[in-house]
């Protein structure tokens, strides 16, 4: 056994004392989906839903004394690090300094708050999350704290690999010897899929096939993996936000490069969006938009290549926003074709709603209708959404439209001219 899988092992073992090992379980409905043996390692059901508890708690447990007792540990989150922070200070009974953007969703705040009590400090600093963290290393570099990195960190990364510590024993009872012909694991920061992943090779698992699930709009480790080298992202989608990261961490990177950017699977954000719908409505799991990477993931690889293999996906976390739901069934009725944005370049006379409104079938619906400005005296240009239940309507549709002698465009999936407008 390497050292490595040793101080898992050994960091496994004092999780217990903080919570039970999330469960292992074969889901019936994805493996006769995509006809294989499909096991979901539940990391949605840790005390602050996600496997962030585990690094932040390794991490204090190994620089508990290190550091002196009125030391804070600090750390720079609007989500699952803070949480997990949280609950670790309040298990540990050590004070924490936890920053946060100011545009944090209440809510958040409130369950961190929750989970560290009397012991943390919340500070809201910041429009952005750049703006928060440079203020937490600056509270550090004052000889406020020690900082808890999110990933890039052996110790984080040690502890949340004690993901795959528990999925190997689960698996070992569940199944049996045979190992699992493939894992997928969501990558953000990159301190799970580097810990998970080394724990499988220091395993000595080399039939397993190890893939990484990744949001297109932060696709970090795929772009640093096809330069050869780190690459910051310019541009980065925020949706995925427990996967919206940058940068891959440094030393995830040196544990990761090893790896082909073909191993990689890139999610479309709006594809996502469906699966969490469809896992909501089909299996009442509630995922994250991070959580349900792994499990997306199984849409970009061929069906004969998932045929009869044992497949194991993290599911990284479950804090879902319920208010963010709306935007997450746009999204899925967008990726399913059910649902599309069009610039109309409307005439200005009577009639010319009602001539629009006889193209429509009876499952079509306008979702919106918004005049944008008057182009000329005689048109004008309008946003029309519409609904309908059969993507096949919309050509039926556009046809109509072309028939009317009008001017339109689709910006459905112009994404600048659509996050402008919409």
């Amino acid at each position: 056994m390497s050292e490595f899988v040793q101080d898992v092992a050994k960091a496994a073992k004092a999780l217990r004392s903080l919570f039970d090992e999330t469960p292992l379980q074969r889901n019936e409905y994805l493996s006769q989906k995509y006809d294989a043996e499909i096991y979901l390692k539940r990391e949605d059901l840790t005390p602050v839903r996600s496997y962030k508890i585990r690094g932040a708690f390794n991490f204090i447990s190994q620089m508990l004394d290190k550091v002196a007792p009125e030391a804070a540990f600090v750390c720079a989150s609007a989500g699952n690090h803070a949480q997990g922070l949280a609950f670790a200070c309040h298990h540990f009974k050590r004070k924490g300094v936890i920053f946060m953007p100011v545009t944090t969703p209440q809510q958040k705040i409130d369950k961190t708050r929750t989970f560290g009590g009397e012991f943390i400090e919340i500070r809201m600093i910041g429009d952005t999350f750049d703006q928060c963290y440079a203020a937490a290393r600056a509270f550090v570099a004052e000889g406020g704290g020690v900082m808890a990195p999110p990933f890039d960190d052996m110790r984080i990364v040690t502890g949340q690999a004690t993901v795959m510590y528990e999925a190997a024993k689960q698996w070992q009872e569940l199944v049996g010897d045979e190992k699992p012909d493939l894992v997928i694991i969501p990558v953000g920061g990159g301190g799970l899929a580097s810990g998970i992943s080394h724990f499988i090779h220091e395993s000595g698992w080399t039939k397993t096939h190890i893939r990484f699930a990744e949001p297109e709009g932060a696709a970090s480790l795929y772009t640093s993996l096809k330069e050869g080298k780190r690459v910051k992202l310019e541009d980065v989608d925020t949706f995925v936000d427990g996967a919206a990261v940058a940068q891959i961490g440094e030393l995830n990177f040196k544990m990761l490069k090893k790896f082909s950017p073909y191993d990689v699977l890139i999610v479309p954000e709006n594809r996502l969006s469906a699966t969490m719908i469809e896992m909501l409505n089909v299996e009442g799991i509630v995922l994250e938009p991070a959580g349900g990477l792994s499990i997306d993931a199984l849409k970009s690889i061929s069906p004969q290549d998932l045929k009869g293999k044992k497949i194991l996906l993290i599911v990284s976390g479950g804090n879902f926003d319920f208010e963010r739901l709306p935007e997450v069934k746009e999204r899925a009725l967008r990726y399913q074709g059910l649902k599309k944005y069009f610039i109309f370049r409307f005439p200005q006379r009577p009639g010319a709603l009602r001539g629009f409104l006889d193209q429509l079938g009876p499952d079509d619906d306008v979702a919106r209708f918004e005049y944008l400005k008057k182009s000329a005296r005689n048109f004008g240009s309008v946003l029309i959404a519409i609904e309908t239940k059969r993507f096949e309507n919309f050509a039926v549709l556009e046809t109509k439209f072309k028939e009317l002698g009008w001017a339109y465009r689709d910006i459905t999936n112009d994404r600048v001219l659509f996050d402008y407008i919409i």
